[in-house]
């Protein structure tokens, strides 16, 4: 071959982030695939591989900014829109997207947003056609975005109208819109530390918050912060870390942890002094959890099976002996976990909770029958929907007399009572624990239960 004569060339900063982001976006709105997914492991985008530390950031708080303001990025669009967002060109809805989110709620000059999503739109054969429409429609975005922005502050757009209905039902409408709201900030990053959260708060310029957890504004990839290759620390968000709590004093005893992956709970109560035996189904979420433990020093049995039909195995001791304790972190809805994976809003659907209760219902069954008794039992799950948290202990309480709820009292939970409902079990909402800076407030909304077997 003759030599080349000429460079080829580079491509334009920063638009492989957001070529990268406009698959990512479809992916989740058109193919039903998860944030998670599509980020990391086997599924994961090719493109993510080249991409470097400062771009995959961006491209990853661009995805969440998109799906975390969507229904208000739909009303802004067709405002400006005569004939709707294009429908047989893709590219050209997620570019649409793309530029409107960056110029709204991004530091990104209003400019590069624009061009860039001209590029993105000229890149792809379907949609170049509306590169000048996407520049028209963008440009106009940047005067008049704001104001359209105020038509519709008070309408929570950006949760689904089911989700919301039923949040209304449930919490009232006040709460309802306060978790709302809460919603559409983006989270600071929470961790655990296994000793001295006052020092790990200053070394990461954060705060430690009344429950004992570690809050921080830092971005980037946690693995390059101080102490994560030490494993002197773990990312979880606040509210996750309190149920492991709730067991009080296991040191030496054995506790089971139910579908147990990625493992957060599991390194909390290792960390305790306890016995654990990590079940979890998925051979993939198992093996990360065991990366996990491998760099905190800490070391568990595992077991990967279905933890509904697990029979307690020679794994954790005699089956027929019973566990100290079991903790139950049941899969659900996922619904509190809004705040850090804006897809589970448009992924999730009504129908979605009925299924997922039938396998809570066979976990407590389970775990009640491998509880020894005078045994305790954590239930929790990271849903707000009551049917997989108050109405799920409820049917469970009624259907097994041996089980009694032992009631948290609010000296457990740093004094926070409003994170307890009037059983005593652990409800936090998304605008729990409220700060002057949106970041650095609200939790993950969780609930957690402990029962007793007599």
């Amino acid at each position: 071959m003759p030599p080349q004569r000429f460079a080829l060339p580079s491509e334009v900063p920063g638009l492989a982030a957001r070529r990268i982001a406009a698959d990512i976006l479809d992916g989740v709105l058109h193919k039903q695939r998860t944030l998670d997914d599509q980020l990391d492991g086997a599924g994961a985008h090719p493109g993510l591989k080249t991409l470097p530390d400062r771009d995959r950031a961006l491209m990853r708080r661009l995805v969440a900014t998109i799906l975390r303001r969507l229904g208000t990025l739909g009303h802004v669009l067709s405002r400006l829109l005569d004939r709707g967002i294009p429908t047989d060109a893709p590219r050209a809805q997620s570019a649409l997207l793309i530029g409107a989110a960056q110029i709204l709620w991004m530091d990104v000059p209003d400019h590069a947003a624009v061009d860039l999503s001209v590029r993105l739109v000229q890149s792809d054969r379907r949609a170049a056609k509306y590169a000048g429409l996407v520049n028209a429609v963008l440009r106009r975005c940047a005067r008049e975005g704001p104001s359209l922005i105020d038509e519709v502050k008070s309408q929570t757009l950006d949760v689904p109208p089911w989700l919301l209905a039923r949040w209304i039902a449930f919490y009232g409408e006040t709460t309802a819109r306060e978790i709302a709201v809460a919603l559409s900030h983006e989270p600071s990053l929470d961790i655990t530390v296994k000793s001295d959260a006052a020092q790990w708060a200053t070394r990461l310029h954060g705060e430690t918050l009344p429950t004992g957890s570690v809050r921080t504004l830092l971005q980037g990839s946690v693995k390059m912060l101080p102490g994560f290759t030490d494993g002197q620390w773990w990312v979880q968000d606040a509210a996750a870390a309190l149920p492991a709590r709730l067991f009080g004093d296991i040191a030496g005893k054995r506790i089971a942890d139910l579908c147990a992956a990625p493992g957060g709970k599991t390194a909390q109560l290792i960390h305790a002094g306890a016995r654990v035996t990590a079940v979890d189904r998925s051979p993939g979420r198992m093996a990360r959890l065991r990366e996990n433990l491998t760099r905190l020093s800490l070391e568990a049995e595992t077991v990967v099976t279905d933890a509904a039909e697990w029979q307690g195995g020679d794994l954790g001791g005699n089956p027929g002996e019973g566990f100290d304790g079991i903790l139950v972190d049941a899969p659900c809805a996922s619904t509190g976990t809004i705040r850090r994976h804006p897809d589970v809003a448009w992924l999730r659907q009504d129908a979605d909770i009925s299924a997922l209760m039938a396998l809570q219902k066979r976990l407590l069954q389970r775990a009640t029958a491998l509880l020894k008794p005078g045994g305790t039992l954590v239930y929790c799950t990271c849903s707000l929907e009551p049917e997989e948290g108050e109405q799920a202990i409820a049917a469970h309480l009624a259907a097994e007399p041996a089980m009694r709820r032992a009631p948290i009292d609010p000296s457990e939970v740093a004094g926070l009572s409003e994170i307890l409902n009037p059983d005593g079990d652990l409800r936090t909402l998304p605008c729990h624990l409220p700060h002057e800076d949106p970041r650095l407030g609200g939790l993950d909304g969780f609930y957690a239960a402990r029962l007793v077997k007599s």
